[in-house]
C-alpha cells in the first residue's frame, strides 16, 4: 500500500512538473522583417546627344535628340530576414 502511494505521488509530480517549469517573465519580443535585396546600377551611353535638320511641312527645322543610356542592374546582396524589437502581443 505504501509503495502504491509513493508511486501515485511520483506520477502526480511528473504531471505537475511541466506546469511548474515555466515561471519566467517575457523580457522582449521580436518580429521578423524582410529586407529586400540590394542592387547596384550602372549606366552606359548607347547613343550620344545630337541634332538633325529635318523637313517638316514647308520648313527646315533643327531637332535635338537627347542622349540614350542603357541601365544595367547587378545584385550586390541577397534579401534576408531581420529580427526587429516589437511590442509583445501576448
Amino acid at each position: 500500500m505504501k509503495t502504491k502511494l509513493i508511486a501515485a505521488a511520483m506520477v502526480m509530480a511528473s504531471f505537475a512538473a511541466p506546469a511548474m517549469a515555466w515561471e519566467g517573465q517575457v523580457v522582449a519580443c521580436y518580429d521578423s522583417v524582410w529586407v529586400p535585396a540590394q542592387f547596384k546600377t550602372t549606366k552606359h551611353l548607347h547613343s550620344a546627344a545630337h541634332s538633325k535638320w529635318e523637313h517638316r511641312g514647308d520648313q527646315l527645322v533643327e531637332v535635338y535628340y537627347a542622349p540614350v543610356y542603357i541601365e544595367k542592374r547587378t545584385q550586390s546582396s541577397k534579401g534576408y530576414y531581420l529580427k526587429r524589437k516589437a511590442a509583445c502581443r501576448n
